[in-house]
């Protein structure tokens, strides 16, 4: 179903939402969807905070390609875009997370934006904790090794922010981590802004949207 949170649109609204998902002894996994600066991976630390032991996040970001796998395959300077992931790797590790072993931790990679490259082993995810929160650019694409994604996710929120908020905030981004202003803008209009409109296909597919801040 697609909606709008309404009244109930702030992080204590979303977070009692997430906190009927965490029901112990069964797994479920939430998903926020959005394209690129639209605020995913704050909300998404900002649910885990509010929810304590109960989840765990576990973001899309450390599928990445390594920047050596990137330059063999020639898409370095399509960072980003859905062929720069290891889809089929991460729908994996979904499955894995849906069923976890008694006794048995899953170790999800991250995404260290300061070296720009996934790291291994980074995230411990407990069998005993019911929630796990992803979140990503392509929870709602359906093509490729990317299909196998949503009917993994037991919900997914699209987090839908204006351009004129969104945009000024990614190029601020990248500026921050080491590109300079006129190089960051740049990026934005030719990879970022290209990948947005093909993640935005997917928000019909959401089961609720959330207005950004």
């Amino acid at each position: 179903m697609l909606g709008h949170m309404g009244d109930a649109r702030g992080i204590e609204g979303l977070a009692g939402r997430a906190r009927g998902l965490a029901v112990p002894g069964r797994r479920r996994i939430l998903g926020i969807a959005g394209p690129p600066g639209a605020g995913k991976s704050t909300l998404a630390a900002r649910l885990v905070e509010r929810l304590g032991g109960l989840a765990v996040l576990v973001p899309m970001d450390g599928f990445h390609l390594a920047g050596a796998e990137l330059d063999r395959l020639g898409r370095t300077g399509r960072k980003g875009a859905p062929d720069t992931f290891d889809a089929a790797g991460y729908a994996a590790l979904l499955a894995r997370l849906r069923a976890p072993e008694p006794g048995t931790v899953v170790y999800a990679p991250a995404f260290d934006r300061a070296l720009e490259e996934p790291v291994a082993g980074s995230l411990p995810v407990a069998p005993e904790v019911p929630l796990v929160v992803t979140e990503g650019n392509y929870l709602l694409h359906d093509a490729g090794p990317w299909a196998a994604v949503r009917p993994l996710l037991d919900e997914v929120w699209y987090l839908d922010l204006p351009d004129a908020v969104r945009v000024p905030r990614l190029v601020a981004r990248h500026v921050r981590f080491g590109r300079a202003p006129e190089a960051a803008a740049r990026w934005v209009e030719r990879s970022d802004e290209a990948n947005a409109r093909l993640i935005a296909d997917g928000r019909h597919r959401a089961d609720l949207v959330v207005p950004g801040e």
